[in-house]
């Protein structure tokens, strides 16, 4: 009977496999031993990532404050996930989500910055109709959550003079129109964070940068674009789904393609994975050509 090759014999040794065999070995589990934090972790986009990055050897800690998902999709792929529940607009609640994680494993090697809230998108109401409780409401989420995530991740990540830390921008970031004023205003911050962030945490050997997906036909999405009555409805139909898609579809400079939030993990592993290790400050906008396409004059 022949010996049993191994997988560190077979990464290792040239005699056993050709190179293209490596590569595909190496890049099946791009997370291995990798621990990350993905906040907003237990549904839509935040769920995708937190599944592509287990199957990618990525010990994962979920959190979030929607507790009944966030602990069933923990238990689901556990013992490579855990859920712990933070707020992260509290200071208080992003620092224990730090501090619980090097308790349970020693380390943080990712951040991705994921939480989020739309605010009722269903009215695109005028700047002369400014509402100050909504606008605090969605910057105390989106980009105080985002600063505060980035503040506490650094602390830990400097001493070990590595780190990678990924927040979730939009296209509403990228340019105008897309979205109600405190939305956009929101998403232009965290891009700003991103690249002064990056500036300063480089000579440490931490990589900061953020995605800008289209719209993913997420129940958050569906819910912000429901009449303001029925925006706290947690759940979609299918059929809704469906109907965000084609709209985005329509939208999408890209055809042949619709936008998934798996299209968005995978972009969040990219730039968690070693194979952008010398990327930072950047945005990668994941739009099928929307932007650009929107920007475009006569072509």
């Amino acid at each position: 009977m022949p010996a049993q090759v191994t997988p560190q014999k077979m990464i290792q040794g040239d005699d056993l496999v050709d190179k293209n065999t490596t590569t595909q070995l190496l890049l099946l589990r791009r997370l291995e031993e990798k621990v990350a934090i993905i906040t907003g972790g237990a549904r839509g986009i935040g769920e995708a990532i937190v599944r592509v990055f287990v199957k990618h050897g990525a010990k994962a800690v979920i959190a979030d404050i929607a507790d009944a998902a966030g602990i069933a999709l923990a238990n689901s792929l556990a013992p490579s996930a855990v859920y712990v529940r933070c707020d992260v607009s509290s200071e208080e609640d992003v620092e224990m989500l730090i501090n619980r994680t090097i308790s349970l494993y020693g380390k943080l090697d990712i951040l991705v910055n994921n939480a989020g809230v739309l605010g009722n998108q269903s009215k695109r109401k005028s700047i002369i109709d400014f509402d100050a409780g909504e606008f605090d409401r969605v910057m105390q989420v989106n980009v105080r959550g985002v600063a505060l995530g980035m503040k506490h991740a650094a602390k830990v990540m400097m001493p070990r003079r590595s780190g990678c830390i990924i927040s979730m921008a939009s296209v509403a970031g990228c340019m105008g129109g897309l979205g109600p004023h405190a939305y956009t205003a929101s998403k232009h911050a965290i891009i700003g964070l991103t690249k002064n962030t990056a500036c300063e945490l480089g000579q440490y050997g931490i990589r900061v940068n953020c995605i800008s997906p289209f719209g993913v036909a997420t129940s958050m999405l569906i819910n912000a674009w429901r009449s303001s009555d029925q925006v706290d409805h947690e759940e979609c139909t299918d059929l809704e789904a469906e109907e965000m898609e084609e709209f985005v579809r329509g939208l999408a400079n890209l055809k042949g393609v619709t936008l998934k939030a798996k299209d968005v993990a995978e972009a969040a592993l990219y730039m968690a994975s070693e194979e952008s290790r010398y990327i930072s400050g950047h945005n990668l906008v994941v739009d099928g050509g929307f932007t650009s396409f929107k920007n475009c004059v006569a072509l």
